[in-house]
């Protein structure tokens, strides 16, 4: 009988049972140790975030704090500005998990609670990054599919319709067959030349499914609906599997992640708000279809106010307010909707403009350095061009850079190198390793050495202005973060490039009226 070379160790873990197995070729014990240390270091990656904070010359860390809030400022504005065809008129379905895996607290307060109110910024986001667009919003519960809200572009109906879900308690099990159906259905009349989408908020780690799953994600791809999904607990293979064929032109990790914490459930979903991109695929599709056309035609309707109350064309209930049709003068409650009656787009001036930056975005300003905050041609631009805010003054040489160093007598110093002499060489402080003991470290685990670090942190500080100054390229204007932020995402707009075009207006007018080919305006009393 050939003998084990294995001990058995009861009740231990797997990194233990490497640690106690025995090889004839020698030293496996040790092999298995350090793969064990590998694995538990790339999973358990930690950044040593106190190495970030330096004291400032007043002896506070108030110029850190500062420079971590325009991090995270700037991060927001740094997207991706190149003018591509995207989808403005879009058609989503919000499938929200309501199950008993929602009553978990790893996100706080729990799951279901923290869903509800994202769901509820989303929807408002959504509607303001997408006036013409509408939503509908479908929940999982109890193997069913209940419809939450329905499809409309009213967002105070969603809102109150996600906010009555906090009264009820999540039950049962979830069935994406269902739900997926549900949507499908829900999507069928929406006109070809919107986009079909479904966001999935999925929590739990089974579908309880009445039949084949594949089949409806067969019918989803036939029927051009694109799928993006958020996972609450782990990666799915279903979820996978319906991600990847109803977005085939695209990564899967762009439209399936799970979210780490709370911050990043919030910036997964946040995400969706911005318009998808219009593949060359779906563009073909549509220009095949019958009836289709490069112009589509809306109708802008006049706000009315009745003297008494009449019944509405879109719930049939009685109201005083709201706009006629300008074709069959059927009266709707809100805008943007559809025409009850003859199917024409009713929309305003103002959802049709706000819709228009996601074609043709801001660019993204560019970080201006001391040297040349501090040239001749910009020397005078000590404040921002929005908000007349003062900039901040440049620091002196002797204290620019990484920050000044503490003054420290003989002793202190002494006593500091003692102890350093003491630590251990992997244990020392950063930039206290030497080659020797660097080649000590084993090569097969992967610990992150300060080279690449500096560079990493290098990279992320680019994005952030040392002078606290962002010039626009077009205008060569200065302003701060804060307004650097509200063009971006508010505006749409750079006040510098659009002052020069009215400047510009003013002095051709200012011209026709010296040259005398203005007509005289005539004001009767």
């Amino acid at each position: 009988m050939v003998s084990s070379d294995e001990e058995y160790a009861p009740g231990a873990s797997d990194d233990e049972v490497d640690a106690h197995r025995v090889s004839r070729r020698g030293g496996g014990g040790s092999h298995s140790r350090l793969r064990g240390l590998a694995k538990d270091h790339a999973f358990n990656e930690v950044r040593r975030t106190w190495e970030d904070v330096e004291e400032g010359e007043d002896g506070t860390i108030t110029g850190t704090i500062n420079s971590l809030l325009q991090k995270g400022k700037r991060k927001r504005t740094l997207k991706d500005t190149t003018p591509l065809q995207r989808g403005i008129i879009r058609h989503l379905i919000l499938i929200v998990d309501l199950s008993t895996a929602m009553t978990e607290k790893d996100l706080r307060p729990t799951r279901y609670l923290l869903t509800i109110r994202y769901c509820q910024d989303f929807v408002t986001e959504f509607f303001e990054q997408n006036p013409i667009s509408q939503i509908g919003i479908i929940g999982m519960r109890d193997g069913i599919a209940v419809r939450v809200s329905d499809m409309s572009g009213n967002p105070s109906d969603h809102i109150s319709n996600l906010q009555a879900l906090r009264a009820e308690d999540p039950k049962g099990q979830p069935s994406l067959q269902n739900a997926l159906d549900m949507a499908r259905a829900s999507l069928f009349h929406a006109p070809s030349h919107g986009t079909r989408e479904i966001l999935l908020l999925f929590s739990s780690l089974l579908s309880s499914d009445p039949g084949d799953i594949h089949t409806t994600i067969t019918s989803l791809v036939n029927s051009h609906i694109n799928t993006t999904v958020i996972g609450l607990s782990a990666q799915v293979a279903i979820c996978l599997t319906l991600v990847k064929r109803t977005n085939p032109q695209s990564n899967p990790q762009k439209h399936y992640n799970v979210a780490l914490d709370e911050v990043n459930y919030r910036e997964l979903i946040m995400r969706l708000a911005t318009p998808p991109e219009a593949h060359t695929q779906q563009a073909t599709q549509s220009a095949d279809d019958s009836n289709s056309s490069s112009l589509l035609m809306m109708g802008f309707p006049s706000r009315i106010t009745d003297p008494k109350p009449s019944l509405c064309a879109c719930h049939s209930r009685p109201t005083r307010g709201g706009y006629l049709c300008p074709r069959c003068y059927s009266k709707v409650c809100s805008l943007p909707t559809t025409c009850p009656a003859c199917s024409l787009t009713l929309i305003l001036s103002t959802h049709l403009a706000r819709s228009y930056h996601h074609l043709f975005p801001l660019q993204n300003w560019n970080t201006v350095s001391w040297s040349r905050a501090s040239s001749p041609p910009h020397r005078h631009k000590t404040s921002c061009f929005s908000c007349q805010n003062a900039f901040p003054t440049q620091p002196s040489t002797s204290s620019s850079g990484s920050g000044p160093e503490p003054t420290t007598n003989g002793k202190d110093t002494q006593h500091k190198k003692a102890i350093t002499s003491r630590l251990p060489s992997r244990v020392a402080p950063s930039g206290a390793q030497n080659a020797e003991s660097a080649s000590t470290e084993p090569s097969n685990v992967p610990f992150r050495d300060a080279k690449s670090t500096r560079a990493a942190r290098k990279k992320e500080d680019q994005t952030v202005s040392e002078s606290g100054r962002y010039e626009c390229s077009s205008c060569e204007q200065f302003f701060c973060v804060d307004c650097d932020v509200f063009c971006h995402e508010i505006v749409h707009n750079c006040p510098g490039c659009l002052s020069r075009e009215v400047g510009q207006v003013e002095e051709e007018a200012g011209g026709d009226v010296a040259a005398g080919k203005l007509d005289a305006m005539v004001i009767d009393d």
